[in-house]
């Protein structure tokens, strides 16, 4: 058994890595005192006072930290998501792709916030709001996933995905909604990096039995 839970690990180790890394940085944040910990969250996010200063570290660091109480979740989402698509595409282009949504997703978002401040539509402190976290990363992964399953299939799934990242961008208008509807398309923008890895993904697809010899 725990031969068997190595190997999956093994089989995907930028996710886990990155997994262990925000175990590590959430024990953190529960041992900080709450004053602190707004003000050093806030150092790290991706908001348009710090990306005007340090846009390479926040960039870097705003996907090491998440603002939740919680680290099993995403302990599960990485699993079923990350993993998945690391074991289908390789390390490298599944950090690409998942790079690609975070850092494209929230220079967008974010530009978007600017636009909303310079026209009356948001407040001038937006510029100091707290924005870290891993779902730009995560919804561009979903979005590349689409490319992993089979037709009819796929084009169900990627029904579901447009109407569950499309509907909070119609009804709340955030500029975190427009950030993760914007990974999705990024993420299903990377087909040329997905094209050719591995048969299509068909649930009521009969697995092939080997001739007994």
């Amino acid at each position: 058994m725990a031969s068997s839970v190595w190997s999956y690990l093994r089989s995907a180790p930028g996710t886990y890595l990155w997994l262990a890394a925000l175990f590590v940085t959430t024990v953190a944040v529960h041992h900080m005192d709450p004053h602190f910990e707004q003000d050093f969250l806030r150092q790290r996010s991706t908001n348009l006072h710090e990306l005007s200063k340090n846009p390479i570290r926040v960039l870097v660091s705003s996907a090491l930290w998440i603002d939740g109480s919680s680290w099993w979740p995403y302990a599960i989402l990485y699993t079923a998501l990350h993993a998945q698509a690391e074991r289908w595409l390789g390390t490298a282009r599944w950090l690409a792709i998942a790079a690609a949504a975070h850092v494209l997703a929230t220079l967008i978002s974010e530009g978007a916030l600017l636009w909303a401040i310079r026209h009356g539509h948001a407040p001038a402190s937006s510029v100091n709001t707290l924005d870290i976290g891993v779902s730009y990363a995560l919804a561009g992964i979903v979005g590349a996933l689409t490319y992993r399953i089979a037709p009819p299939w796929r084009y169900l799934y990627l029904t579901a995905v447009l109407i569950i990242y499309g509907n909070p961008l119609i009804t709340s208008r955030t500029f975190t909604d427009l950030g993760h509807f914007t990974s999705v398309l990024i993420g299903l923008a990377c087909y040329p990096l997905c094209r050719g890895h591995g048969d299509p993904w068909n649930p009521f697809r009969k697995p092939i039995k080997t001739p007994q010899t």
